[in-house]
Formats: structure tokens, sequence, C-alpha cells
């Protein structure tokens, strides 16, 4: 019997985990999938840093672009790579209701996110200006190869930033997907430092406070920034196999 590719094996297990709406993995199986996307490589999906893309010499010029290609998706699923070249940004945005695997591919990239320190409430949607207070979960620089980052609905670093710093490739895989019909459209925001505003906040912390203080930072929801807009391309690496065997 042939040995099922890396690919194909985290098909398998990601039709086994996610379940549609809802759906927020158990521990051991977010411990079951980052086993398989621990140890994947570029080569699982049909990429090297030779790359044709990497090399395309109009980045140099302006804000370079992301593009994506769609390995694989359905209601409870979405298997997605980016790919960033140098300086390019997938600004601030967040994930409702949903469980996010990202592995780093290739490349070195600087990671941002934040999950709301407030419960996130139903109609927070119809205040898009307001300000609102977020913990800081991440604020460093990651290179591959490492470990795969997991965020949930409300914890994880649910809202996050790429900045690529070399070329970049990123497989995520989402659960469920975005769905502007089930409600789980992306939402971008704008981060301020935690001692910017106050905003009716007690502001009486302390000097040995500061560095607590830089764990948290003001969120301010905004349009989608015009330079974010991603182009699809074609997904040309191995294939899955979509049965149910």
């Amino acid at each position: 019997m042939t040995k099922r590719s890396s690919l194909q094996r985290l098909f398998v297990a990601c039709r086994d985990v996610f379940k549609g709406l809802g759906t927020v993995p158990e521990p051991t199986d977010v411990t079951k999938l980052c086993h398989i996307l621990d140890n994947m490589r570029p080569e699982d999906v049909g990429l090297s840093k030779d790359i044709q893309f990497f090399k395309d010499k109009r980045a140099a010029k302006g804000i370079p672009k992301v593009t994506y290609a769609t390995v694989y998706k359905c209601e409870e699923f979405s298997l997605c790579i980016f790919f960033l070249p140098p300086r390019a940004v997938i600004p601030l945005h967040n994930h409702p209701g949903m469980t996010v695997f990202s592995k780093l591919l290739l490349g070195s990239m600087h990671i941002k996110s934040y999950d709301w320190v407030d419960p996130v409430v139903s109609d927070s949607s119809s205040r898009p200006s307001k300000l609102r207070l977020a913990r800081l979960k991440a604020d460093s620089v990651f290179t591959a190869p490492c470990n795969t980052s997991v965020l949930y609905p409300t914890s994880g670093g649910n809202i996050h930033a790429f900045t690529a710093i070399t070329p970049c490739a990123v497989l995520d895989v989402l659960g469920p997907p975005y769905s502007k019909e089930d409600g789980r459209d992306c939402s971008y925001y704008k981060d301020f430092p935690y001692t910017a505003f106050s905003n009716g906040e007690a502001m009486t912390r302390k000097e040995e406070d500061d560095e607590e203080e830089e764990r948290y930072g003001w969120l301010e929801e905004v349009e989608m920034p015009e330079d974010s807009k991603m182009d699809g391309i074609e997904y040309l690496g191995p294939q899955i196999t979509d049965t149910i065997c």
C-alpha cells in the first residue's frame, strides 16, 4: 500500500477534526494536526526556495502584493498557502468563530497578534470606530522551520498581522473557513499603544508596571486597506484525493 503523503494525511485529519460551525478542536486533535504540520516541508506542497515567485523583480517597486493559492476548501475547513515577497504585509485581521493553524514553510516573518480583553459581543460590528482593549499575544520574528501556531475563536492571537522579512510561504488551515453568509467575514484593525488612550479606563499604573502595559493595545476597526488586496493563483503542487475511505 502506498504511503499517504503529508498533505493527504493533513486533509484526512482535518476532515476528521472539523465538523462545521461551532467546532473547536479538542486538545488531542490540536496535537494531531500540529504534529502533521510541524513535520511538513515546502516540498510537500510543491515549493522550493528557487520558485520563480520569489524572484519577481517587480516586488522592489511600491508595496509588494501578497498572493494565495487554495489547496482545498469545503464548508468545514480550508487549506490555503499565502506567498509574501519581502516587505509584504497581511494587516491586522480577525478570524471570527474560527480555529486557524499556521505553518511557516519558507522564510522569516514578523507576527503580531492580539486577543480581546473583554468578551466578544454579537453586536460589536455595529461599533466599527470604537477603540477596544486587546491583550498582546505575540510580537516576534519567526523563521522556518518552526512549530505551527494555533489561534482559537477567542484566544491564541485571533487577530494577527504578518510582515515578511524575507520571501515567505505560509500554509493555513482554517476551520471553518471565512463565510459572509454564515457571519464569518474578515474585519481589519489598526492598533495603538496602550498608553495612547485612556478611553475611560483607569490609567494609574506605576512605573514598575510599564512592562505589563506593553502587553496591551487599543484596536480600532478600519476598512480593508486598499493595498492589502490579494491575487489568487492556481495551486500546482501535489493533489489531494478527496475520498471517504
